[in-house]
């Protein structure tokens, strides 16, 4: 078993099946799956959001299941037990992968990359959890080859499929309150910089912790990183910024049409060389785009200081636009125009977005030669290196003019570092 993904070995191996029935070729099934067909999948990651993830996926054939815990792993183990199971996606994709036509990862932020990477080599169709990798340079590479290879991907921003997401970005795409010109983002409460551990224990007999590493630099393991508290620690994670953002921001982008910043800022407590911020403030500048002017988006990890100043309560929003005719304050599952005199009356325009047949089937019915699901990587590629990119401003400790076509920090020579990080040895790519 080797370790590199190394892309001339998976094009190779996999030459026959690489070009998928989007281009008119026969893939590892029946090229014209009809609706009704089921997908034969593998489920990499089965604890936590793994878990939810595979409940929906269990409406097809589930072949292969990967963890490289099995505690975390049981349940899933017990439910399908004609599964083959696996430790590491390599091992699996060599020994299945020309048995299945899509994968489904849900594995910690630094283990995104890769998994995604070599199944799409393989021409295999992708469903996989926010954020969609670890760096801008990971997100960036994940969203070509999926255009490259014109496999169906779906990013797991599960409240797209919400109807009041819809009707939010219907106000803000007809225009209800006028041209919109700043955004302000944010989610709530104070998680972030843990204690740096100073023991050692053992690694517990269920953990291969060396394949939960995976690309990450070699430490000794601590519960203080797995199985959860990752998220909160540089090397594996992205914070909270990392952990809501592609949720929140999710519904500016739909409703306003952002692609790439042309310029961030970040601000915040002092920087841990490894471990996220318990809060943040970062700002994006947004060009001229179709119809939209410039805009300003600010995001913050805590309460956002707008609020106050305009003297309002968030009542579960996470979004406030503010346009030439009016506010709109939204979050998930609840909107309210401001003031709310001048809208009382006011004609507003009927839904005119389809409804969602449910998240996870849209990537399925995708995967089947269907349109394209909502958050599919072209969407939602630029959508998560904008949120990274509050990350790099924010540890880099100030502004950047943002390059994207190069991926260049213009003006702050540190934030260079951080827009791709090294891997270990045996998991370059």
């Amino acid at each position: 078993m080797r370790q590199r993904i190394d892309r001339r070995r998976f094009l190779g191996q996999t030459a026959a099946l690489s070009a998928s029935y989007w281009l008119g070729a026969e893939s590892a099934r029946s090229a014209a799956q009809a609706p009704s067909e089921k997908l034969n999948l593998a489920v990499i990651g089965l604890g936590g959001q793994g878990g939810a993830n595979l409940g929906a996926a269990a409406s097809q054939n589930i072949v292969a299941l990967c963890d490289v815990d099995d505690q975390r792993a049981g349940k899933a183990y017990e439910r399908f037990p004609q599964a083959k199971k696996f430790y590491d996606f390599r091992k699996l994709y060599d020994e299945v992968g020309s048995k299945i036509d899509g994968v489904v990862i849900s594995t910690p932020d630094h283990t995104h990359f890769h998994p995604a990477f070599a199944a799409m080599q393989m021409g295999k169709h992708v469903y996989l959890e926010k954020p969609m990798a670890h760096t801008v340079w990971e997100v960036r590479k994940l969203t070509q080859l999926a255009a490259e290879k014109k496999v169906a991907t779906q990013l797991g921003c599960q409240r797209h499929a919400m109807d009041n997401m819809r009707r939010v970005a219907e106000l803000l795409q007809s225009g209800v309150i006028g041209e919109v010109r700043v955004c302000h983002a944010w989610v709530g409460g104070s998680r972030g910089m843990p204690a740096v551990p100073t023991d050692k224990p053992p690694v517990p007999e269920h953990l291969k912790w060396d394949l939960w590493l995976g690309p990450a630099a070699e430490r000794a393991y601590s519960p203080e990183f797995a199985p959860y508290k990752w998220r909160f620690w540089w090397d594996f994670g992205t914070g909270e910024t990392g952990n809501w953002g592609c949720h929140i921001l999710d519904i500016p982008f739909w409703g306003l049409g952002l692609k790439y910043p042309t310029k961030v800022e970040g601000s915040g407590p002092e920087v841990h060389p490894q471990t996220t911020p318990k809060s943040m403030a970062t700002r994006f500048e947004f060009p001229a785009e179709g119809k939209r002017g410039k805009l300003e988006l600010h995001w913050y990890h805590g309460t956002p200081p707008i609020l106050a100043k305009l003297g309002l309560k968030d009542g579960g929003a996470n979004n406030l636009f503010i346009g030439s005719e009016g506010m709109l304050l939204a979050g998930f599952s609840t909107y309210r125009l401001l003031p709310e005199e001048k809208f009382k009356e006011a004609k507003l325009p009927d839904p005119f977005l389809p409804k969602s047949p449910g998240f996870h089937r849209e990537w399925f019915d995708a995967c089947k030669g269907g349109k394209p699901a909502s958050c599919h990587f072209g969407y939602t590629g630029p959508l998560t290196e904008t949120v990274l990119l509050g990350n790099v401003a924010y540890r880099a400790g100030g502004s950047f003019d943002w390059d994207h076509a190069n991926l260049k920090t213009g003006g702050n020579a540190k934030a260079e570092q951080y827009i791709r990080s090294p891997f270990r040895k045996g998991w370059e790519v």
